[in-house]
Parts: C-alpha cells; sequence; structure tokens
C-alpha cells in the first residue's frame, strides 16, 4: 500500500455549489491545515464493466487509529488535479477535516478523468442480469468495495453526502447499498427534472437555469481531461436577463442563435415536452426501498433549485421504508447550498438572528456522521429538525409535517380580500386581467444579469402595483399564526386561449410602521414589505395528466389544483398574510404561447394575449390550503 500511495499522479478541481466560500485568511489557514495533516492520492477504481472511475483521495498522517470514510460522488470535477495540489478545505467543511475522516472525491462515469459515457441523472436499473448493467448504484458499490478493501487505516465504514447534483448520487447510493455504507445526506438532491426541481416545476420550462446551467455544463467530451482542457464552444452575453429572454423569443430560437448541436440534453428535453418515459425514467424515488443506511435528508425552504428534492426525497424514504429505518429531514431558511457556506444569520433583506447555518453544522451534520461511522457521541436528533422563520425559531419534530396541526383554508375575495371564512356569493364572482406574452410579469424587480437566489424571499411590492397581477390579502393579524407544511392552490380561472400558466405566491405582509434595521446599508424600507414565503408555477394543460395534456376550452371556468413546496413560517400578529395570482414569472419561466401548441417548438407568431380571469363565487372558490401549527 505504501508503494501504491506513491504511484498516483492525477486528480481535479472540486468547483460545485456545495464549494464553501470563506475569507482569504481562513481559507490560507485551511489550506495549510491540510497539507500539514492530510497525504493525497489518485487511484482508478475499476467498475464492474471494466470502466475505470477516477478518485481523488486524502489520507490522515496519522496512521495511529482507524477512521471512517467520507465519500462525495460528483460531475464537476474532483480537483485540483495534480498529486500534489490540495484541496482549500476538505469535506463540505473544515469540522470533518479536524475532526479525521479520510476523504474521497470521485468523478461520476463520464465526467473529467474517468471513463464511460455520462447519462443525465442516469436512470436506476432493478433486476439487472448482468454485469455490463450498471447505474450510479452499482457504481458506488464498486467503488466502495475498493476502498474498505485497499485503503490503509479505514474502520470499514463509510458515509456519503452531497449537494445538489452530488445529492442525486447520494440518494442513488441507498438502493443495494454496500454493506460498508452506513450513513447518507442527500442534501438539496436533484430528484425530479419534470415536476419540481431546476429546469421544470408542474411542467413549466425554468429556461434561466437550464439555459445557463446546460452552456456551461451540457457539453459532452469526447474523452477523459481535465477541465482546463474542456472547450465549451457555447458564448453569449447578457446584462439585462429580462431583454435578453425576451428579444430572444420562442424556445427553438436558443438552439438557433447559441446552442448549434453541441448541448445534447438540451435537443432531448426539447423532444420530450411532457412527462413520459424519459423523464419518468430519472425518478429514482420509486427504487428508495430497503434501505439499511441511516439517511438525513438536507435542504433549504428557500432554495431556487432543489427544495422539491429535499422535501419529496424525504417523504419516499419515509413512506417506503420500515419504521426501523432511520431517516430524518434538516429543512432550514437557506438558499441552495446554504447550509454550507457562510453563517446563515441573513439571507436576502431578512435577518433570522442566529447563525443558522453555523449552528446546523456543529450541532446536527457532524454530530450524524460521527455517530454512525465512529460510534461517538448520542443520536439525539428529531425526526425533523425544522427553523420557521417570521419568528426564528429551530422546532423539532417527530414527523414531517408535524402532527399537531389543522388544515385551513384561505379565500379569494372580491375587492382583494382574503379571509379564513367562503364568502358565500351565489352569483358569478371574478376579477380579471389580460395575459400578455409580449410584456411578461418580472420575477424579480430591478435589473439581473443572471437568475439571482433572492428571488425566492424577495419583497413583491413591484409585483403588486402590475394589472396583470391579482392581489388578496387578509385583515391585520391579532394573533400569530404558523404554518408548517404542505401549501395547496385550488384556483377557479378561465381565459380567452387554449392554454394558461398559473402562479400563486404566498406572501408576508410587514406592519407600514415596521421599522428599518439597523445598521441599513442596503437602505432597505421594510414599512410595508410584502416578503415572499412561496412561490409555484402550473401549466393549465397538466391540470388532468403530466403525461397526457389537455387543451383549455375558452370561457369555461377550469379548476387548476396543485402543491406548493411546504413552508415553515410564522406569520407574526399585526402582519397581514398576501397571495398573489399571475400568469407569468418571467424570464425565470418560459412565456406560455397561451395557445396549445408543442411549446418546445413554437414560433414567435403563436404567442398570443389572453384573458384570464380568477373566479371566487359558491361554485368557483379559489382558495390556497394551508396547514397551521396548534
Amino acid at each position: 500500500m505504501k508503494k501504491l500511495l506513491l504511484a498516483f499522479c492525477l486528480a481535479a478541481c472540486f468547483t460545485t455549489v456545495c464549494a464553501q466560500p470563506v475569507p482569504a485568511t481562513q481559507e490560507t489557514e485551511d489550506a495549510a491545515y491540510i497539507k500539514a495533516n492530510y497525504t493525497k492520492m489518485q487511484q482508478y477504481i475499476t467498475m464492474r464493466d471494466g470502466k475505470k472511475l477516477f478518485c481523488s483521495i486524502y489520507l490522515p498522517k496519522d496512521q495511529s487509529k482507524k477512521y471512517p470514510i467520507m465519500m462525495t460522488r460528483t460531475p464537476y470535477a474532483v480537483g485540483p488535479y495534480g498529486d500534489d495540489k490540495f484541496k482549500t478545505t476538505l469535506g463540505q467543511n473544515m469540522l470533518f477535516a479536524h475532526e479525521g475522516y479520510i476523504f474521497v472525491y470521485e468523478d461520476v462515469r463520464g465526467r473529467w478523468m474517468s471513463e464511460g459515457d455520462f447519462v443525465d441523472v442516469r436512470p436506476q436499473i432493478d433486476n439487472k442480469t448482468s454485469n455490463q448493467q450498471i447505474d450510479e448504484s452499482t457504481d458506488t458499490y464498486d467503488t466502495i468495495d475498493w476502498l474498505v478493501k485497499n485503503l490503509p487505516n479505514n474502520n470499514g465504514r463509510v458515509g456519503i453526502e452531497g449537494i445538489s447534483y452530488p445529492g442525486f448520487y447520494s440518494t442513488a447510493s441507498l438502493p443495494n447499498a454496500h454493506p460498508a455504507l452506513k450513513a447518507v445526506s442527500p442534501q438539496a438532491p436533484v430528484t425530479e427534472w419534470f415536476i419540481g426541481d431546476d429546469f421544470h416545476h408542474n411542467g413549466a420550462f425554468f429556461q434561466m437555469d437550464a439555459f445557463s446551467f446546460l452552456t456551461s455544463f451540457g457539453v459532452p467530451r469526447a474523452k477523459p481531461l481535465t477541465p482546463d482542457l474542456f472547450k465549451n464552444g457555447v458564448k453569449y452575453t447578457q446584462h439585462d436577463n429580462y431583454k435578453f429572454y425576451l428579444e430572444l423569443g420562442a424556445l427553438p430560437n436558443f438552439k438557433k442563435k447559441y446552442l448549434g448541436d453541441s448541448v445534447k440534453f438540451w435537443d432531448n428535453m426539447m423532444n420530450h415536452p411532457n412527462y413520459d418515459a424519459f423523464w419518468q425514467g430519472m425518478n429514482i424515488r420509486p427504487h428508495l426501498t430497503n434501505i439499511k443506511p441511516a439517511t438525513m435528508v438536507v435542504g433549504g425552504f428557500f432554495d431556487a433549485e432543489d427544495c422539491f428534492g429535499a422535501l419529496h426525497t424525504y417523504q419516499a424514504l419515509e413512506k417506503q421504508n420500515p419504521q426501523t429505518h432511520t431517516n430524518m429531514l434538516v429543512m432550514g431558511p437557506w438558499f441552495h447550498g446554504g447550509w454550507e457556506r457562510g453563517d446563515g444569520e441573513t439571507f436576502g433583506d431578512q435577518n433570522f438572528g442566529q447563525k443558522t447555518s453555523l449552528w446546523f453544522r456543529e450541532n446536527v451534520e457532524l454530530p450524524f456522521f460521527n455517530y454512525y461511522l465512529k460510534d461517538k457521541g448520542d443520536m439525539q436528533l428529531p425526526e425533523a429538525t425544522i427553523f420557521v422563520t417570521g419568528s426564528n425559531e429551530w422546532h423539532k419534530f417527530n414527523t414531517w409535517p408535524p402532527q399537531n396541526t389543522v388544515e385551513k383554508t384561505l379565500y379569494l375575495q372580491a375587492n382583494g380580500k382574503l379571509s379564513f371564512a367562503p364568502a358565500k356569493t351565489k352569483t358569478a364572482s371574478f376579477d380579471e386581467y389580460v395575459s400578455d406574452p409580449a410584456a411578461p410579469v418580472p420575477y424579480q424587480d430591478g435589473i439581473q444579469e443572471r437568475r439571482t437566489r433572492e428571488y425566492m424571499i424577495d419583497d413583491q411590492r413591484f409585483a403588486s402595483r402590475r394589472p396583470d397581477v391579482k392581489t388578496y390579502q387578509t385583515e391585520v393579524l391579532a394573533d400569530d399564526i404558523t404554518l408548517t407544511g404542505p401549501v395547496v392552490a385550488n384556483l377557479f380561472a378561465s381565459t380567452t386561449g387554449t392554454d394558461a400558466d398559473f402562479v400563486v405566491k404566498l406572501i408576508d405582509v410587514f406592519p407600514d410602521d415596521f421599522p428599518n434595521p439597523v445598521p441599513n446599508p442596503k437602505n432597505i424600507t421594510l414599512a410595508g414589505y410584502q416578503m415572499l414565503v412561496r412561490g409555484e408555477i402550473f401549466r393549465g394543460r397538466y391540470r388532468k395528466s403530466f403525461t397526457n395534456p389537455q387543451a383549455m376550452v375558452p370561457g369555461q371556468v377550469t379548476n387548476i389544483n396543485y402543491n406548493l413546496p411546504d413552508v415553515a413560517h410564522t406569520f407574526k400578529k399585526g402582519h397581514r398574510i398576501m397571495i398573489q395570482v399571475q400568469s407569468s414569472w418571467f424570464p425565470l419561466v418560459d412565456r406560455n404561447p397561451q395557445k396549445f401548441v408543442d411549446i418546445y417548438k413554437a414560433k414567435d407568431s403563436d404567442f398570443q394575449k389572453a384573458t384570464i380571469k380568477i373566479f371566487h363565487n359558491d361554485a368557483a372558490a379559489s382558495s390556497v390550503k394551508v396547514t397551521v401549527l396548534q
């Protein structure tokens, strides 16, 4: 093994979403600690079908004891490559490096220095009949098998964690897991690319995320190489994303103007406009059965990419495994990967009054892995560790959603009113607006170059002022009301077109005398602030089936019923609850032509104005169901 340690000479540049930005002085100290206390080796590991995957491995220099293995599998490169080049942090935070672990980073099949063909969110294969049938579960199994048999001073236990795409690979390690795999933490895991993560939400195409991601990620490489040798070839410039995407027009123009034949996954998306076998095969949730390793799913309520993935991966593990399986959920007030970046005291304009990310890393994440991989400490963690914004408190629940809740309904009413009591209006009552694809509702105020992460929690007053956004709000709340769990939009609407999008937003309206923060470097006005708690879109054609879309009938009142991701928020006494309804969310989401056509093949001439009506009478009582904590 000593000769083996000296024999390897390649490695990676781990630049994923989970890299933690730290001050330069801290980064220098961390880098010095790693070099002083860890030995680096690089290793090709042969999979069962003969393909070799590349690993960058860091071993503690202190060989007086045995260490567990902490592994991350990633499509984003495991650099820096070179046997004399070291990472500036190990693990998702340096607590693990100081604790003492063996760290393994692997380029997944077909990416960077690993052999084989890369498949996005590679489908899981059940009941494999030969060694030539591989998936991410078998690649993980084969990697672990080599590690525990060959790495010096390992204690025979392995943990896996990863954020976003590496979160998917964490989830994929669970079916038919290697016996040495004891603890897994899928964090904001990519889970469902048509229903709720990244590129689509309820069938609506999140064009900014898809376009920017695939122009840098979706271009295949011809052979194993390091990132510095990779030539992308997709070039574009934008300073005002609203203007850029509006002028770009219909989706086929993206390929014509920028992508050519270089981005294969873009073509795959454009050729599969509905939830067919292509998308269904990427859904790993049905395969999460008979799971043995302890799991801790982590996510952020304000994660713009994979909030859906965290909540639904936890739900699948919970429903499809026996009660003896250890499965935990942690959700905080975080953007994508925010639990590993910074201290988590603030996000956007909001201050949570405590360092939520530091607390999680020290009191939840490290203890979880120490317990299952080192037999260290006591497992005192609850089933669900949830941060409730508004009241800004951590809560420990025995289940998620919590059991001590009651379902209530917020009814949209005439004159912009919102109430927990129905209006009891017999005659037709509705609000209407014109949805114009030539002037869609922006997803955020101001000018942005790229899609921001703060839009998930931002002030919505800019939207309230538009005639194509309908706003409903309660009277001033006499008491605190805490929502924990599902939010369900139940709209009754009509359109003059044959398709329409519906965006429902749950908003916390601050009092008109709410004080500004001190200090206030961004010059924020919190008086009357409309904080977005949750927003989600639904494409009307999928109201009955994501697989078999149906045109809407012009003028016909239609029920649009869909789930928004769960929330955990306290609307304080003196605040109001607001619901906004609109039919575009641009350029976050592509424009609906409001005509029943294949939107991925649409022409610029297909886009048309439509008049949308939102009904709020007895026979068509538009509402939003919420779950109130008792």
